[in-house]
């Protein structure tokens, strides 16, 4: 079977896209040059590069991360991508550090977040010249070919081969992860932004967690793993005293940072921000004022799943964490969009289970269990 074929057949493909660009001369004759790999095999899937004419080393660099990006896209839309460049510049902009002030630059990176944001995710890392010597290469013979004058263009892509055989049910065991909301605090019962800010379950979290404690002790649960925050580890304390298991910390399921929202109604925020409120509505990049956006939060939710897959593979994992990484979560298992996170409702101390298969798709078994509290 193909890596495309596994893809496919489990979970999201992983695709490497190294690109480059310059000029000779700033401004200068110009080109690009980009490639999609297989994060798992290194196979080199499709080559791109093409001279543009006279033109910066920052347009010639956004050029290439877009023609890389259409290539990883063409190769498999629904693929986590990783882009490597050694373009401080880009990777900081396109990671949201960095504002882009330049008229030149906002339509390339508007194009370059429109194509990521249809691939299954995206994310960015600065790597040294030397470890980018590929696209590099692709892009010299561009900017050699401007230097002389001519339009020249290399597209070289994966051929296909023998149509796939459609996917198979998995035959695999799964990892299953049991997914608990903590218990409830006073900003939840006030329905404020609670992020990343350390506030406490209230008397009533605490019988909650309890509740969901004694509704897990027969689950057949192999590991606990937790948020960094107070009210995820003092959940998860409640479940480790009836089953004895120890609890892990892990840094990628802690909530949404909120930034300037932390502590505000959703009126609140909206109100003393709305032309920010407006665009966090619409864009998963787009972040509150200091804070971090859905598709940064969806990055180091999946790191973090990845993990768990190597570590517990097989096994049952309680994973106690907040609203935005469950959501997260439930959406990957179900291969839905983004936006999809506005249409669930996650009660306090709720039980969720997702099955997450090798070799087949993952499977949602419950969402939102609230059977266990007092009514």
């Amino acid at each position: 079977m193909s890596a495309a074929a596994r893809g496919r057949a489990g979970n999201p493909r992983k695709l490497v896209v190294e690109a480059d660009g310059g000029s000779r001369g700033n401004p200068g004759p110009a080109g690009y040059g980009a490639l999609v790999r297989d994060a798992l095999t290194g196979e080199v899937l499709a080559e791109v590069a093409e001279s543009i004419g006279h033109a910066t080393n920052n347009v010639a660099e956004y050029r290439g991360l877009i023609a890389g990006l259409t290539a990883a896209a063409g190769i498999d839309p629904s693929a986590r991508v990783e882009v490597r460049m050694d373009s401080k510049l880009v990777v900081e902009q396109m990671s949201g550090r960095w504002k882009i002030k330049h008229p030149d630059m906002i339509p390339l990176a508007l194009e370059a977040r429109e194509l990521a944001s249809a691939l299954g995710s995206v994310s960015y890392g600065w790597i040294p010249r030397n470890r980018n010597a590929h696209a590099d290469r692709l892009a010299n013979e561009a900017m050699d070919a401007a230097a002389r004058g001519e339009h020249w263009t290399r597209k070289v892509e994966e051929t296909p081969g023998e149509p796939e055989p459609p996917p198979r049910p998995p035959s695999s065991a799964p990892l299953t992860t049991v997914l608990l909301r903590h218990g409830e605090t006073p900003l939840s019962v006030e329905k404020r932004f609670a992020g990343t800010g350390d506030v406490p379950l209230t008397a009533t979290g605490v019988a909650q967690a309890r509740a969901a404690a004694l509704a897990l002790k027969d689950r057949g649960l192999d590991a606990i793993v937790t948020s960094p925050l107070a009210r995820c580890r003092d959940t998860a304390a409640e479940v480790a005293d009836v089953t004895g298991l120890d609890v892990r910390v892990e840094e990628g399921f802690r909530e949404t940072d909120f930034g300037e929202w932390e502590g505000l109604t959703f009126g609140e925020a909206g109100k003393g921000w709305p032309a920010e409120m407006k665009a966090w509505l619409a864009d998963p990049e787009a972040a509150p004022p200091g804070g971090e956006s859905f598709a940064e939060v969806s990055r180091r939710v999946r790191t973090s799943l990845d993990k768990l897959k190597v570590r517990y593979r097989e096994r049952t994992v309680l994973v106690v964490s907040h609203v935005t990484p469950i959501k997260l979560l439930v959406k990957d298992a179900l291969g839905a969009p983004m936006s999809s996170l506005y249409r669930m409702h996650l009660d306090v101390a709720a039980l969720s289970s997702i099955d997450w298969y090798a070799d087949g798709p993952a499977t949602l078994r419950g969402f939102n269990d609230v059977h266990h509290l007092p009514s």
